[in-house]
């Protein structure tokens, strides 16, 4: 899931001065319980969502992590994560899989309701599901990268049928799914909220506006938006699980959510993340904060891409010598007082298939000229001008590049972040800084999604067919072992093409007040707020 200069604090990330945010390891759960005689759970949680509001609300088209974050709280889908990134049941209470891998039936819980109380059916799923698909919604959908595996979707969104064929209610508790091929990763694929199931009747009742006070299937419903202020999310009754042990969320944003580190520490808000700059504080040991500081790596990867159709990184060379101009590890350890990872590759520590046998990022300046010298420019002093956009550490290479070889960027940004997905999108940047989130632990997500040659969040354009078969390889393999080697190999030979320069994976540090329990912060961020209570 895309992230970037404007992600917010509640989905726990930092990029530059913020925080951006690998996996397999323990994650940290505040343990301690109640005491006996303590008032019952329940209690208003307060936080810093963000200048703005989410982008949307409505499941079909989030595809960014603050509105993943706040949807995850209002919606369900048929599976879900844990706090150790396991699929398990959600709407649907358990499944069974065909013997060729390719035909998901799914029986839905007898107790699965919206918000309002109405049972939520088969019906309900396969209209969702469709409707995520629905070029009417969007010139660009989530869809095309979450539920493409299922038969029917990619002739639907290529405007060649009307409906998924993939998918067959068989009674209104019971429905069929049937995907392309075995894919391992399909039912991860199935927790991004493109896959939540919505009210048909809400939405059509106002197309435009449903969203202010969706009909939901998840632990939380609105009780109160004030659009760029805050948003108040009250426990929902007929959750199919244990309800949420909070009476409320308030979410804060605007002038009311900036410079959350200070809102914390004058006890307006219960938990947020700890920016760069304030880490070498927060973590000394005279400072009480310390005792409330965690601290989580993140599935996650910040990088600048360069776009290979745009010249000068339409040659290899070019992107090559790009790649050696920034010190990762200098950037990781001082700029951001060691809150961060050096990035070797594209996949972060702990997630499976890591490859732990990459070379450590060098910088290698003789190496670089050499390398424009070779390229079919001849030369750093031949290259055409050069625009970045994003801001953020596309600066960083500007001035080192300037430095270092006397190649001038321009820098533009972009005052709002959802134009400038919306642009990223188009991939016309030559040069531009971004950051991914894992939607769900496998290497596909990264690999996949990012790099195959015409996916949707490629915004690099770039195409390989050697990357490609063996990613098709990767889709259909079931031994574990031969799998991870596949992605291995396809992350080695996109290294070597240089797309991107990697920079570093996150580490979360989170402030949490000591009657905040239940708060369960994993390598993926905060997903669930349902099982956090106010203990005071």
């Amino acid at each position: 899931m895309r992230s970037g200069l404007q992600c917010t604090y509640a989905i726990l990330i930092i990029l530059l001065g913020l925080l951006l945010a690998g996996c397999g390891q323990p994650v940290p759960v505040r343990q301690n319980q109640p005491a006996v005689g303590l008032a019952p759970p329940g209690g208003n949680l307060i936080m810093a969502l963000g200048a703005r509001d989410p982008a949307t609300l409505d499941p079909a088209l989030v595809g960014d992590s603050t509105s993943a974050f706040v949807t995850q709280q209002l919606f369900s889908g048929l599976v879900r994560l844990d706090e150790n990134l396991s699929i398990q049941p959600g709407i649907a209470e358990r499944w069974t899989v065909s013997d060729d891998g390719m035909t998901y039936t799914f029986t839905l819980r007898a107790n699965a309701r919206f918000a309002d109380g109405t049972p939520i059916t088969s019906e309900d799923v396969r209209y969702s599901l469709e409707r995520a698909t629905d070029l009417g919604l969007a010139s660009t959908l989530p869809a095309r990268v979450y539920l493409n595996d299922i038969v029917g979707v990619a002739e639907k969104l290529d405007g060649k049928e009307s409906t998924i064929s993939g998918i067959q209610v068989i009674d209104a508790q019971t429905l069929a799914i049937t995907i392309v091929g075995p894919r391992s990763y399909f039912l991860a694929k199935l927790v991004h909220p493109t896959a939540f199931v919505i009210d048909r009747r809400t939405v059509e009742a106002d197309i435009a506006g449903w969203t202010e006070q969706p009909n939901g299937s998840g632990p939380f419903m609105i009780e109160e938006w004030r659009h760029d202020q805050r948003l108040v999310l009250r426990r929902n009754p007929n959750y199919y699980a244990d309800p949420a042990r909070l009476d409320r969320v308030t979410m804060l944003m605007g002038a009311a959510a900036s410079n959350p580190l200070v809102l914390y520490e004058t006890g307006a808000i219960d938990f947020t993340s700890v920016p760069a700059y304030a880490l070498d504080r927060v973590r000394d040991e005279s400072n009480p904060l310390s005792r409330e500081l965690m601290s989580v790596s993140q599935l996650s990867l910040s990088y600048i891409g360069m776009n290979v159709n745009v010249a000068p990184f339409d040659d290899v060379n070019v992107r090559q010598a790009f790649t050696l101009l920034i010190d990762r590890v200098r950037l990781a350890d001082l700029t951001l007082s060691g809150g961060v990872q050096a990035a070797r590759g594209v996949l972060p520590p702990g997630m499976p298939g890591y490859n732990e046998q990459l070379p450590d990022p060098q910088v290698d300046l003789e190496r670089a000229r050499q390398l424009l010298r070779e390229s079919s420019y001849g030369g750093a002093e031949q290259l055409p001008s050069i625009v970045g956009y994003g801001g953020g550490w596309v600066g960083l290479l500007r001035d080192l590049a300037a430095e270092e070889l006397d190649v001038m960027i321009e820098v533009r940004a972009y005052e709002n972040f959802g134009d400038y997905l919306d642009a990223l999108d188009e991939a016309q940047f030559a040069l531009f800084n971004i950051g991914w989130v894992a939607d769900y632990p496998d290497p596909q997500n990264f690999l996949d999604v990012l790099f195959r040659g015409g996916s949707q969040e490629n915004y690099s354009a770039y195409a390989s067919p050697e990357v490609d078969a063996l990613l098709d390889q990767a889709a259909s393999e079931a031994d574990e072992m031969t799998r991870w080697q596949l992605y291995q190999e396809a992350e080695r030979q996109i290294l070597a093409d240089a797309p991107i320069i990697p920079l570093y994976h996150s580490i979360d540090y989170v402030l949490i007040k000591p009657y905040v329990q239940g708060l369960n912060v994993t390598p993926m961020g905060i997903l669930d707020l349902s099982t956090a209570e106010l203990v005071r």
